[in-house]
């Protein structure tokens, strides 16, 4: 069967570990392939699966990452580099949990973190270049998310000078990767300031419409703010470049909702889980995406609170694989003929 959408494909982060197979790229390619994972989406700060550096800098080192994948049947999906670009834009009130995505010795130095999150990013489009890739995928990080809820009142105008800040730093980055030929997908997430449709066109309208600026779509964080993840498709379609399978579920109660009471994950109300025990439609997204002809990989992220992530894994690539649709190259009323010309179509309508 083929589809217009590719997969299925498993995100590496979540899985990485001093412990074979996860422990080395050939190992956990392998282990992949296994299970009947078809791409890897490859985080990019872990030097156990990738070397950033070398990878901007050598082309040949590129095929060979690539060739090792390939040894196992296995596509490159997209490089991530959801940490380092996190750290495009901290607020202050986020300075020292933020510090473990960098080195130690940026630690307590915003500037330097920030210009070495920006070089790093950077290295991301060059990369994907080298490996010949149509996009990577990351977050926009944060100026304006301590203020999501208006109490006290913001200043007028505090939204956005953050969006209008945000922007100036990543119209430069989101350059690099137009003359890279390569997509930017930015993952609409609570945290990031970029974390509903209203914030990704304010952020869209700040760069101007910027070709590069793209979505990596992931129902599971619209359904925890229960926002309409399958309307979003239809709206904002032409901007999805990346896709991450992910299931969630939201179960109010007199005493949660949507913030969940600063409970820890097994306990709150939205909850994200692993493929199949959630309440995502996902009928409906394959449907969606196949319909707008959305032709990248299906990227299964797991975080499940519940199932182990090597049972997660393992459930995660059929359950992906019965969801791929094969597109019908024919309308199903055909047999039915209905074939007719101009002169056919003015007589049916009295002309």
């Amino acid at each position: 069967m083929t589809s217009a959408i590719k997969g299925p494909a498993l995100f590496l982060a979540q899985f990485l570990g001093d412990e074979a197979p996860f422990n080395s790229l050939d190992a956990i390619v392998a282990w992949a392939a296994g299970l009947g994972y078809k791409g890897v989406q490859i985080p990019t700060w872990d030097t156990r699966v990738f070397d950033l550096d070398k990878a901007a800098s050598s082309k040949t080192y590129c095929d060979e990452i690539a060739g090792v994948c390939a040894a196992h049947g296995v596509t490159i999906t997209e490089l991530s580099c959801h940490l380092q670009s996190q750290l495009v834009a901290v607020h202050p009130a986020y300075d020292t949990a933020f510090d473990a995505f960098a080195p130690a010795h940026l630690h307590g130095n915003p500037n330097a973190r920030q210009a070495w999150a920006v070089d790093q990013v950077t290295k991301v489009a060059k990369a994907s270049e080298h490996l010949g890739l149509k996009g990577a995928v990351g977050f926009t990080g944060s100026l304006a998310f301590p203020y999501l809820y208006p109490w006290p009142q913001r200043p007028a105008g505090l939204i956005d000078e953050a969006f209008g800040e945000l922007a100036r730093r990543w119209r430069p980055l989101l350059d690099v990767y137009e003359t890279a030929g390569v997509d930017f997908g930015f993952e609409i997430h609570p945290g990031e300031d970029v974390f509903d449709g209203s914030t990704f066109e304010r952020f869209l309208d700040a760069l101007d419409g910027h070709p590069r600026c793209m979505i990596t779509y992931d129902p599971s964080h619209f359904l925890l703010q229960q926002l309409d993840y399958l309307s979003f498709i239809d709206i904002y379609h032409d901007r999805i470049s990346a896709f991450h399978v992910k299931d969630a579920e939201f179960n109010p109660s007199g005493r949660q909702g949507v913030y969940s009471g600063y409970a820890d994950w097994t306990e709150r109300a939205g909850r994200f889980r692993s493929l199949g025990d959630g309440q995502v439609d996902f009928k409906g997204i394959f449907s969606k995406l196949t319909q707008y002809g959305f032709d990248g990989w299906a990227v299964l992220e797991w975080e499940c609170c519940l199932k182990h992530p090597e049972q997660g894994a393992a459930e995660g690539a059929p359950f992906i694989a019965d969801h791929l649709i094969r597109k019908t190259d024919k309308a199903f009323d055909d047999f039915a003929g209905g074939s007719s010309d101009k002169d056919a179509l003015r007589k049916m309508m009295g002309f």
